[in-house]
């Protein structure tokens, strides 16, 4: 694999974390989850340092992590804010490649909306949760290089993202 790092963002519940591991795999790499790298960093689940500490903080915590894995040339499935910010945005886009998936609301919303180790999604309503997602999806947009279509399968996606690395 190339060195430079590929960062998948998209909303919660749009297959980053499962199709990161399949890609991981198709280039030779691991796969790292953000928000388990944070959890991990912290000593502290991803509910806890929201409980305890406050999204700010976790939201800065996650800046400071994608600093840090920037030139680690893997592939890193951000959490579903990640990638909210212009800040993450350019730090992530100036390091490799930024692919959002762009998988459709009721799809996401099937998958995550009774997980409770996603504070967002659990304490929030199918209505919050839309208007969330209608809020995101131009920033993923506009803070990634590509979009690939959430639509088709976890290789299917893979394979769409080993051709456009290649290809850059």
């Amino acid at each position: 694999m190339n060195t430079a790092p590929i960062f998948l963002c998209g909303f919660m519940g749009c297959g980053k974390s499962t199709v990161g591991k399949v890609l991981s795999k198709k280039l030779g790499t691991s796969c790292i989850d953000l928000d388990a790298y944070i959890e991990q960093t912290e000593g502290m689940i991803i509910p806890e340092i929201f409980e305890k500490k406050g999204e700010p903080y976790f939201r800065e915590t996650e800046t400071k992590s994608l600093g840090a894995l920037a030139n680690e040339g893997k592939v890193i499935a951000t959490g579903g804010g990640a990638l909210l910010s212009d800040k993450n945005g350019k730090l992530a886009k100036s390091a490799g490649l930024v692919v959002f998936i762009d998988t459709d609301f009721d799809t996401c919303y099937s998958r995550i909306k009774d997980d409770p180790h996603r504070p967002i999604a659990f304490n929030s309503t199918r209505e919050e949760l839309l208007e969330r997602y209608e809020y995101r999806k131009p920033l993923y947009k506009a803070n990634s290089n590509c979009i690939v279509s959430g639509s088709l399968s976890p290789v299917e996606i893979a394979d769409e993202i080993v051709r456009i690395y290649k290809a850059r």
